[in-house]
C-alpha cells in the first residue's frame, strides 16, 4: 500500500489546471466563430445551388 501523504504534501492527480486568459481572446473567438459559420453557410448555399443546376441541366 502506498504511504499516505503528510499534511501539506498532497499530490495532485488528473488533468493539469491552467490559468485562463479568456478575457483576452473571448472577443476574437466570437468573431472567428461567426466567420466560420458564415463560411459554412456560403459553402452550403453554393453547393446546393450547384447541385440544383446540375440536376436541371
Amino acid at each position: 500500500m502506498p504511504p499516505t501523504p503528510v499534511t501539506g504534501e498532497r499530490r495532485r492527480r488528473g488533468a493539469t489546471r491552467r490559468r485562463h486568459s479568456a478575457a483576452r481572446y473571448t472577443r476574437f473567438d466570437r468573431w472567428l466563430d461567426r466567420l466560420v459559420v458564415l463560411a459554412v453557410i456560403i459553402a452550403l448555399v453554393v453547393g446546393g445551388s450547384a447541385l440544383i443546376v446540375s440536376l436541371v441541366l
